[in-house]
């Protein structure tokens, strides 16, 4: 046993062993994990396999012009396991949450790179595809597709041309965005969660959509989507490092849309 030990570590078929100047190390249990909230480098001195979680950032929702704009799509998810890795720098890109009216930038680690979320539409401009699709926006406007894979599309909204003038919500890891109504707009798609972390985490919620509503609030998905303004309250930003869709704008009040919030990187083997 020894010798079959000495032999695989001579290898480099023992458990890796990583180091970086920007991650942030943990262990829980018989894991290291790498946080990596910011893009950064992680060395392998040892190699072997590794889990990954990658996501992307997440789309602006879409503003408020003639009608509530949509929720942006979540960013893009990707979970792989048992991953293996060399000797060697692996740069690691996490992508900054897309403005309003903006898709979110892409995360990637090795081979994976996960797409960023898709923009919210606004009055006769459609949702943007990306991880997953932007919601669609009061009147015309068709909603973005999302990646398979990563996520979901946007709502379909096919019924939105009635007030209070509603957005769709952006499309979430788990479930496409819900369609704005005759209450207000419509919630972001639910994302996902993930104990890479060492806790249950949620990730990747679509943005709710926007309104002319002036008592309900549609809500972001669950997994950081934030929320969809309306006459009397703002939109709200995607989550910082979840990649949480942007909130699409109300029509009224000046409520404009918000931003999607960051992605994240976090890579894990056994210690």
């Amino acid at each position: 046993m020894l010798l079959n030990s000495f032999i695989l570590e001579s290898a480099g078929g023992g458990n890796p062993v990583a180091t970086s100047a920007e991650g942030t190390k943990t262990t829980s249990g018989l894991y290291t994990i790498w946080t990596f909230n910011s893009s950064g480098t992680l060395t392998f001195s040892v190699g072997g396999d590794v889990d990954a979680l990658i996501i992307a950032g997440g789309g602006g929702g879409g503003s408020n012009v003639n009608g509530g704009g949509g929720g942006g799509g979540a960013g893009g998810m990707l979970e792989p396991s048992e991953h293996a890795v060399t000797v060697q720098d692996y740069t690691i890109t996490v992508g900054a949450g897309g403005v309003a009216n903006a898709v979110g930038n892409d995360s990637t680690f090795d081979t994976f790179t996960s797409d960023g979320g898709g923009k919210g539409a606004y009055f006769g401009i459609d949702g943007g595809d990306g991880g997953s699709g932007g919601g669609p926006a009061y009147g015309t406007s068709s909603p973005g597709d999302g990646t398979a894979g990563q996520g979901n599309d946007g709502a379909t909204n096919s019924h939105a041309l009635f007030t209070p003038y509603p957005g769709g919500g952006g499309g979430g890891k788990t479930a496409i965005g819900v369609d704005g109504a005759s209450t207000g707009g419509g919630d972001g798609g639910a994302g996902k969660s993930n104990s890479i972390s060492g806790a249950s985490v949620s990730y990747a919620g679509g943005g709710g959509g926007g309104s002319d509503a002036s008592a309900t609030q549609s809500d972001g998905g669950v997994g950081g989507g934030g929320r969809g303004g309306n006459r009397a309250t703002a939109s709200t930003a995607g989550t910082a490092n979840t990649g949480g869709g942007g909130g699409g704008g109300g029509i009224a009040g000046g409520t404009g849309a918000s931003a999607g919030g960051s992605g994240v990187v976090i890579i894990r083997y056994l210690t």
